[in-house]
């Protein structure tokens, strides 16, 4: 059923009304405006957020994160952290729930890829809840 003129009328005066309303607010409270809000994806967000996470060097070092995938989308990621000085290096990993899985409190890979990540870190990741 198409709409009729006054309908149609109506309508461009309520988009203009609300754009006026939109552009007088400050952005944050654009965003409180959304039902939804506004969030940054985290890192790992993408499949769920199912990983185990392998810090490598503490978080403060860093002033700003991006997170590659290595391989396989939702499989291994790595977040490389950015230093004041302006140098990038791997501030921590992200190891998929269904790549390893945890034996005696430490970490296992069950996938290749897995496996290469926990061999080059050195020591083997123990478990810590905080």
């Amino acid at each position: 059923m198409a709409a009729t003129a006054k309908q149609k009328k109506a309508a461009r005066s309520n988009i203009k009304k609300a754009q006026a309303t939109w552009r007088r607010m400050p952005s944050r409270a654009r965003a409180r405006a959304q039902p939804q809000g506004r969030s940054r994806a985290r890192p790992g967000a993408k499949q769920g957020g199912d990983f185990y996470h392998i810090e490598v060097r503490p978080k403060g070092e860093f002033e700003a994160f991006r997170t590659q995938d290595v391989g396989k989308a939702g499989g291994i990621e790595r977040v490389a952290g950015k230093r004041s000085s302006g140098s990038w290096s791997t501030q921590k990993w992200l190891i998929g729930k269904t790549h390893a899985h945890i034996e005696g409190g430490k970490l296992v890979g069950d996938s290749q890829d897995a496996k290469d990540v926990l061999r080059r870190l050195g020591a083997k990741p123990e478990r810590h809840s905080w």
